[in-house]
């Protein structure tokens, strides 16, 4: 049986090597130009819209609701990355944010910022400050390229050749785990974010939350509420395969002193 090769161009090997999260520091295998996750996940996005319809935020309270939190989250994570010398990661970033009638307690974020939340998580977050909790989280996702790490992860493992010069969004198998790593559409499988992804966008997103005027204590509570969400059932599509527990909310409890720092109240 012949073996698949795995090529990689000077340029991609060099961004490999030099991708760090924010805020950690750690480093991560990130194979896939950020220009050209953009590009698929915008593809993807539009995909996903057509099949499952917007609320409209004219109708709805809680579709407004959902865009006036993104968009102080986005003003917040621009702010954020602008003062530690990051601002051109997002600087293309093109923010979008929608609600779509969906009984899954589930959101996520593409690169870009096309974040969606599905109707059956309000019920979970129950109040505006529990719903910027989840929008930061997974746009912390987002902005740490966790998706990138676990699509260039999926790639490795099947195989997949990537070179500059390969439209990875015209190969089946790699949208399919493009979806799989953003978690769209019930998609998460064996691709979830990991425990360390997890832990990672929960410290960027209480930051993210805090700055666009949302008190970060509503997070410890809301996780809570996230763990038993599944009713001793299957978990929620957002915990994937790494449900809430002890470690996330200890976590959590140890970054409130440094998250309120960025804190100050909407007025």
């Amino acid at each position: 049986m012949k073996k698949t090769v795995l090529f990689l161009s000077a340029g991609l090997a060099l961004l490999a090597a030099c991708s760090r999260v924010p805020i950690t520091g750690r480093s991560q295998l990130n194979l896939i130009p950020e220009s050209q996750m953009q590009s698929m996940a915008l593809q993807e996005y539009q995909t996903f819209l057509s099949q499952n319809k917007a609320v409209s935020a004219t109708a709805s309270k809680d579709a407004e609701m959902v865009k006036r939190v993104g968009a102080r989250i986005a003003d917040a994570v621009t702010r954020y990355m602008t003062a530690n010398k990051l601002g051109n990661e997002v600087a293309n970033y093109k923010w979008e944010f929608n609600l779509v009638n969906n009984k899954e307690v589930n959101a996520w974020c593409m690169p870009g910022g096309k974040v969606v939340v599905y109707t059956g998580l309000l019920p979970v977050t129950q109040n505006e400050t529990a719903l910027a909790c989840v929008m930061g989280h997974e746009i912390a996702h987002a902005i740490a390229r966790h998706g990138n790490e676990r699509m260039s992860q999926g790639l490795i493992a099947q195989g997949i050749q990537v070179a500059g010069a390969v439209a990875l969004n015209r190969n089946p198998q790699a949208q399919n785990i493009f979806l799989q790593s953003f978690g769209v559409g019930g998609n998460v499988g064996l691709m979830a974010f990991s425990r360390q992804n997890e832990l990672e966008a929960d410290h960027l997103g209480v930051i993210f939350m805090a700055m666009a005027g949302y008190n970060p204590q509503e997070a410890i509570p809301f996780w809570q509420r996230m763990a038993t969400a599944g009713g001793g059932q299957k978990p929620p599509e957002l915990l994937s395969t790494h449900p809430s527990d002890e470690r996330r909310v200890q976590q959590l409890q140890q970054l409130m002193p440094e998250a309120m720092k960025y804190y100050t109240p909407i007025k």
